[in-house]
């Protein structure tokens, strides 16, 4: 009896060994870009995400050099501030409605003041529109979907297909 459960619990350390390195190899065979997709959700930032998945202002401060694979869209927010909180469910939404197309992501501004000052934010909400090509747009003020969408068509994707539609 007493072989049986000794060779019962290497069986169970093998398995669990075995489990644990092949989740470290996926981790390690993931761009940074697609270990934080938003997955239809929206992404917290901090300054190493932000210079990992968006741009990395160390290397080029004075130049705009876009890193992610998809446009993306960064909420520059505050936890307590009121039109922020209305637009934090808008935007969980259209993390949704544009999965695979459009990464949705938040910076807190009282944790993360580099990031804030980098992009001169003096008010909040502020969101960040960072199209495939070309230079990012900043809107201050909150807005309703209807209007992120729009501009979501507009900047965001038409740029991207145009983009693809020069180099075919």
């Amino acid at each position: 009896m007493r072989k049986i459960s000794i060779g019962l619990m290497m069986v169970f350390v093998v398995l669990v060994t075995a489990c644990n390195n092949s989740s470290k190899k996926e981790e390690a065979t993931q761009t940074p870009e697609n270990k934080f997709d938003n997955q239809g959700k929206v992404v917290a930032l901090n300054k190493t995400t932000f210079i990992d998945l968006v741009m990395d202002f160390e290397k080029n401060p004075n130049n705009w050099a876009f890193k992610g694979q998809k446009p993306c869209v960064i909420d520059f927010y505050a936890d307590w501030c009121r039109p922020c909180k209305m637009v934090a469910p808008i935007m969980e939404e259209l993390a949704l409605d544009y999965q695979g197309k459009i990464n949705i992501y938040k910076v807190n501004v009282d944790n993360e003041k580099e990031l804030a000052g980098l992009f001169n934010v003096q008010s909040i909400p502020a969101i960040l529109f960072c199209p495939l090509s070309g230079s990012p747009q900043m809107q201050a003020g909150a807005m309703s979907k209807e209007e992120y969408k729009k501009i979501f068509e507009e900047f965001l994707l038409k740029a991207t297909s145009d983009t693809t539609k020069s180099v075919n």
